[in-house]
């Protein structure tokens, strides 16, 4: 694939770069002007030559678009070049000679912009509202728009790369079912954020898992519930899923607060009989010293209104009892230590319980996603190395922990590990991620 990328980049470059100046000479035979044509039209279609071993649909659409773009300021600074060699040798060229060329030259090169654009602007997942803009914005600025062209030549570059290649890897094991646990998997999600059919909290993981053979189910419990609250309609939804499929437990996978909301159904509800895993993700399981912090601090009239707009909002959308400040005091280290307190005594359930937790570590806050990296600094002080929200000690738990780090500036911040922006990061597929897992647990047997 790569090596068709190159071929058909210096092709097009080539294309492009000739049909002007083979315009220019059209006046002493039509041959030329018929070899300009031709090359202009070879150029539109050389770059759809570059999507061998790109799966059909918008990834092949991007990397047209990408190719053309790719090969659009070599081709400027290439027709710059010939304009200046013909300013010097104006006596063979004349006047009328270079306004044709830079008249054919600006159209071609016009169009052919634009068609990048098009393209990639029409199929690319990974460029984003604020990409689009900048390049918008930016599209009339000297210097600037380069700057904001290599930007989205290098996301849909990769976009097109590391998608084709989970494509053809899912292609490859479509029939392994390497996902196929023996009992369901039961994903809880975190504070502030409901299970949805059409904005799922998960992203682009379900989806990937059931590629492989998964069986999903969602936790489903209040937005804004505190742990106790939660840990009720966890404890629900287990016994509907094993009383509906026959299945004897389920594996759970919870990120953030749906990690503790897990703990607690299974060692003070009675779950644990119908639960065979535990997967924690960037749960708080020593709560964040941070957050005592903040509702200390914080004046109770502003908590009051914080909790009040929040609380009318999360109704709206389905919550039965929200109630923010509960919510957020099990989340602080001295409300995760009274119910560490509380579970203690019944731990013991989960000798027959297989379970493992994972966190992550933000390198910097700027390199995070807003609004969940605003809070990096204030956290490090608190908690040392994060998420942007959760410290990697409170992250720790289970038989097995797991500490993510990611090299460069980038890091994996909190919304990063449930693919809540579906951004691919350099280095690091989250999809891939959970595929793992669920197949460690589908290799233990469960």
């Amino acid at each position: 694939m790569y090596k068709e990328y190159f071929f058909v980049r210096i092709l097009d470059l080539i294309c492009i770069t000739a049909c002007g100046m083979l315009t220019v000479m059209s006046h002493k035979s039509g041959y030329f002007f018929l070899a300009a044509v031709i090359l202009f039209i070879l150029s539109f279609v050389l770059p759809s030559y570059a999507a061998k071993g790109i799966p059909e649909g918008h990834l092949r659409r991007c990397a047209y678009g990408n190719v053309i773009l790719s090969v659009f300021p070599v081709s400027l600074l290439l027709s710059i070049i010939m304009l200046a060699v013909m300013i010097i040798e104006f006596e063979t060229f004349s006047w009328s000679g270079l306004i044709i060329y830079v008249l054919v030259t600006f159209l071609v090169l016009l169009v052919f912009f634009w068609v990048g654009i098009i393209f990639v602007y029409t199929s690319s997942l990974q460029l984003g509202v604020d990409k689009r803009v900048i390049g918008l914005l930016c599209g009339m600025v000297p210097v600037a728009n380069l700057i904001a062209l290599r930007m989205i030549v290098k996301v849909t570059g990769r976009e097109v790369r590391e998608e084709s290649i989970k494509y053809w890897l899912d292609k490859e094991r479509e029939n392994d079912a390497i996902c196929a646990t023996k009992y369901p998997l039961l994903m809880v999600h975190g504070v502030f954020f409901r299970d949805s059919e059409h904005l799922n909290y998960w992203g682009r993981v379900p989806e990937e898992l059931k590629k492989n053979g998964a069986v999903i189910y969602y936790g489903g419990q209040e937005s804004a519930g505190d742990v106790r609250t939660c840990a009720v309609e966890i404890k629900e939804i287990i016994d509907k899923i094993t009383e509906e499929t026959g299945c004897e437990k389920v594996n759970i996978i919870a990120h953030s607060k749906g990690g503790l909301d897990s703990r607690y159904a299974i060692t003070m509800l009675g779950a644990a009989p119908k639960v065979a895993s535990l997967t924690t993700i960037n749960t708080p399981h020593k709560g964040c010293e941070f957050a005592d912090y903040l509702l200390s601090k914080a004046p109770e009239a502003l908590k009051n209104s914080v909790a009040a707009a929040y609380n009318k909002g999360a109704a709206a959308l389905g919550d039965k009892k929200p109630d923010f400040i509960k919510a957020v005091t099990d989340l602080t280290h001295t409300g995760a230590a009274a119910l560490n307190e509380e579970m203690a005594p019944n731990d013991g359930v989960f000798d027959a319980i297989y379970t493992q937790s994972f966190g992550s570590k933000l390198n910097k806050a700027v390199s995070g996603k807003f609004p969940l990296n605003l809070s990096y600094n204030f956290v490090k002080s608190f908690d040392g190395d994060n998420d942007g929200l959760v410290g990697e000690r409170s992250c720790s738990w289970g038989s097995e922990f797991h500490f993510i780090k990611h090299e460069g500036r980038r890091g994996i911040s909190h919304a990063d590990m449930i693919d809540l922006n579906r951004e691919n990061i350099e280095g690091f597929d989250i999809r891939e991620f959970y595929v793992q897992i669920v197949h460690g647990l589908k290799e233990r047997g469960l």
